[in-house]
C-alpha cells in the first residue's frame, strides 16, 4: 500500500534559473510533454512555474512574453513537503493551498513533485481523473 509521497512523485524534474524568459520555458514545456518547471535562484528552489500561471500571470494580464521571466510568473509562496509525507496530508496541503502540483524537498534541495493526478491514481485507481492522469498524453 501506497503511504507516502516519495511512492508516488515523479522524480525527472525539469528547473530553470528564475532569468529563464518564459518562451523558452515554455518550449521546454512542449518538447518535454510537461506542465511545469521548477524556478532556482541559484542552488535554492525558488518556486514552481506551470503552463497556467504563464497564461493566468503573463499573457491574461498583457505581459510581454518577449521579455518576462520565469520569476515573473513564479509563485511568491512555495509549498513543499518532504518525501516521507503521506499521500493524505499531500492532498491535504494540495486542498488547503488550491495547488495542483506540490515539490517534493529533501535537506533542502528538490528530489520531485507530487501532482493532484499523482494522487488519483493511487487513492482512487477507477477514477476518471485517475484513468486521464494515467492516459497517454495527446500529441
Amino acid at each position: 500500500m501506497v503511504q507516502s509521497v516519495k511512492d508516488v512523485m515523479t522524480t525527472d524534474l525539469v528547473s530553470c534559473d528564475a532569468s529563464t524568459p518564459l518562451a523558452d520555458a515554455a518550449t521546454l514545456m512542449r518538447d518535454r510533454d510537461i506542465g511545469d518547471v521548477l524556478v532556482t535562484d541559484g542552488n535554492t528552489l525558488r518556486g514552481i512555474v506551470t503552463d497556467r500561471d504563464i497564461v493566468v500571470r503573463c499573457l491574461a494580464e498583457g505581459g510581454d512574453l518577449s521579455r518576462a521571466t520565469l520569476a515573473d510568473a513564479c509563485s511568491a509562496d512555495l509549498t513543499t513537503v518532504e518525501p516521507d509525507t503521506g499521500v493524505d496530508e499531500a492532498a491535504k496541503v494540495m486542498r488547503d493551498r488550491a495547488i495542483r502540483r506540490l515539490p517534493v524537498v529533501e535537506g533542502g534541495k528538490a528530489v520531485g513533485i507530487v501532482s493532484i493526478g499523482d494522487l488519483a491514481v493511487t487513492g482512487d485507481p477507477k477514477s476518471a481523473l485517475a484513468g486521464i492522469s494515467a492516459s497517454a498524453p495527446n500529441t
